[in-house]
C-alpha cells in the first residue's frame, strides 16, 4: 500500500499566499521610496541643460576687490547680483573677492584663489548685450583689471570677444563688451563704447 501526501501538503496554503504577497508589496514600496528621497537636494543640484552664450567675468586670483557683473539685455532687464535671473540670462553666483571664496571642512579652511563670475544665456533673444563690470568695494584701494570672455557654444564652443580694462576705483563701472545678436545666434556686432549701467538704473 502506497502511502500518497496528504492535501494539506499539495494545496498551496492560503496564507502564506498573503505572506508573500504582502512581502512583495514592501519591497515595491521600498524601491519607490529609494527613488524618489531627498528631493531638495536633486533640485539644489539642477543646472541649465543648455547654453547658447557663456559670459565670463574674472581678475586676478586671489584679488580682495569685490567686483560685480552687471548685463542688459534686449527688453531691457538687467541682471547683477540681486537679480540673477532675467529672461534667458542666469548668473551663477557672486564673488565678493576674499570674502565669501572660502569653506571650513572638518575644521580645516579651503580656499579658492579664483574671481570669476559667470553669466549663461540659455536661449536666443535678438538684439544687443551689454556687459558691464562695477568695482563694488575695495580692500586695498588699488585698480583692478577685469577680464571678460564672450563664448557662443551651439553648435560649437567659439570665442567671440575676450579683453581686459582696468577700473580704477571703488565705485566705477566700466563697459567691458557689447555683443549683438541675431534670431539664429550669429553675431552681427562686437564693440567696447561706453554704456552706463549701474549709474541709469540708479541702484
Amino acid at each position: 500500500m502506497s502511502i500518497g501526501r496528504s492535501t494539506r501538503d499539495t494545496e498551496t496554503d492560503p496564507f502564506y499566499d498573503m505572506l508573500f504577497n504582502m512581502l512583495i508589496a514592501f519591497v515595491f514600496c521600498f524601491v519607490i521610496a529609494l527613488l524618489s528621497f531627498n528631493p531638495q537636494a536633486k533640485k539644489a543640484g539642477d543646472v541649465p541643460a543648455k547654453a547658447e552664450f557663456m559670459i565670463t567675468v574674472s581678475w586676478p586670483d586671489e584679488n580682495p576687490n569685490d567686483l560685480d557683473t552687471w548685463v542688459l539685455e534686449p527688453g531691457g532687464k538687467v541682471l547683477w547680483f540681486r537679480q540673477r535671473d532675467v529672461g534667458m540670462l542666469h548668473l551663477d553666483r557672486d564673488d565678493r573677492g576674499d570674502k565669501n571664496n572660502s569653506v571650513v571642512v572638518n575644521g580645516k579652511t579651503v580656499t579658492s584663489a579664483a574671481r570669476q563670475e559667470i553669466v549663461t544665456l540659455r536661449g536666443l533673444v535678438a538684439g544687443e548685450y551689454v556687459v558691464n563690470a562695477h568695482y563694488y568695494e575695495s580692500r586695498n584701494q588699488l585698480p583692478v583689471d577685469a577680464t571678460v570672455t564672450v563664448v557662443k557654444i551651439n553648435p560649437q564652443a567659439e570665442i567671440v570677444f575676450t579683453g581686459t580694462q582696468q577700473i580704477g576705483a571703488k565705485g566705477e563701472e566700466r563697459t567691458l563688451v557689447r555683443f549683438s545678436i541675431d534670431d539664429n545666434g550669429q553675431v552681427l556686432d562686437v564693440n567696447t563704447n561706453p554704456k552706463p549701467i549701474v549709474m541709469r538704473s540708479g541702484i
